[in-house]
């Protein structure tokens, strides 16, 4: 898989892109963002909002297709498809959808090029780093929501 087009691999985001392109993107991004709103929606009527089961089934769905899709349309794969196509697939459709496919994508790339302190630095960097960014976000918002004291 090295050299793909793919997020995270080497050569990723060269040599730009048309417009076209870019329209196949966004098409894909909004489509895998309406998906994902339907589907998040779909298991918090199943099953409450108690616990996130719609963002935690949208992220492991998100990154079996990007997965299914890589392998499928990689070098070795059994369907060649164009650059706009893997793009729509990979960075609109399934970006839109979770952005956690491509996080998932580009660890197992890391995995497989042998890189197991890449691996264990992009999974601890991830987690910790998103949730510490979120809580200090929040943090922030709500400071700026205090009333002044004085």
């Amino acid at each position: 898989m090295a050299g793909e087009n793919l997020p995270g691999r080497a050569g990723a985001g060269k040599g730009g892109g048309g417009v076209i392109t870019y329209l196949w993107i966004a098409i894909g991004g909004a489509i895998g963002s309406v998906a994902r709103y339907g589907l998040s929606s779909l298991a918090a009527g199943w099953v409450g909002e108690t616990f996130p089961w719609g963002t935690l089934i949208v992220n492991v769905s998100g990154s079996f297709v990007i997965g299914f899709f890589a392998g499928l349309t990689g070098p070795d794969g059994r369907l060649l498809v164009s650059p706009n196509a893997r793009l729509f697939v990979t960075v609109g459709l399934c970006g839109g959808y979770t952005t956690f496919s491509s996080f998932s994508l580009q660890t197992l790339n890391l995995a497989r090029d042998g890189d197991m302190a890449g691996v264990a630095g992009n999974v601890l960097g991830s987690v910790i780093g998103c949730l510490v960014s979120v809580w200090l976000g929040y943090a922030a918002a709500t400071a700026l929501g205090q009333p002044r004291r004085g």
